[in-house]
């Protein structure tokens, strides 16, 4: 009887810590990351891949105290001359900083690096979107690659280089993914609210 009351407990912990969230937390409000040159960031973000340039903001610093260094975790001397707020469709917004430091490291991380990443961009016509960006000059990574079975099985992929070396890749699964056939439940989705399978 023991075992089975330290069981029951267990899993209503179980339970407890599975349900756990901040409270509030609605979703993705933006992406911030750091460009050699921001003015060339947003025009790419803004002409080639068809996403809307809001505002500006900035200057911050350079400061005489240790704020960067406390609120940040840069160098104290670091500064940000300015930062762009950027949307891309139906996406998370994108907040570009320009950053100037006395210990700034300009190599850029491979995917494989701790605090690696890439964007992922959803398209309708992965062929289409190909053309038009090698049309103006944007390298990609191999060729398309389909997932053939798994969860993800009905999505292509590919990644490309930003004018500025970071790695991004577009997505496309236009008959939708093999897990939507197992669940209600849904990832989100930049073409907004889908119908379940």
């Amino acid at each position: 009887m023991l075992r089975i009351y330290a069981f029951a407990v267990s899993l209503l912990l179980c339970a407890g810590l599975a349900n756990a969230a901040t409270p509030g937390m609605r979703g993705t409000d933006h992406f911030g990351f750091t460009v050699p040159d921001a003015e060339q960031a947003v025009d790419f973000l803004v002409d080639v891949m068809g996403c809307e340039a809001f505002f500006t903001i900035g200057p911050f610093g350079p400061f005489e105290d240790d704020w960067m260094k406390e609120n940040l975790d840069v160098n104290p001397r670091a500064s940000i001359p300015v930062a762009h707020l950027v949307r891309c469709g139906n996406g998370t917004n994108f907040e570009i900083f320009d950053y100037d430091s006395p210990d700034q490291r300009a190599e850029k991380p491979k995917n494989s690096d701790i605090g690696g990443h890439h964007i992922a961009f959803y398209v309708d016509d992965l062929d289409a979107s190909i053309a038009y960006m090698k049309a103006r000059g944007v390298r990609f990574l191999g060729e398309p690659h389909p997932f053939t079975d798994g969860p993800l099985e009905g999505l292509t992929w590919i990644y490309f280089m930003a004018p500025w070396g970071m790695q991004m890749e577009l997505v496309s699964a236009p008959d939708g993914k093999a897990y939507e056939k197992t669940t209600d439940a849904r990832l989100w989705d930049p073409r907004g609210s889908l119908p379940s399978n």
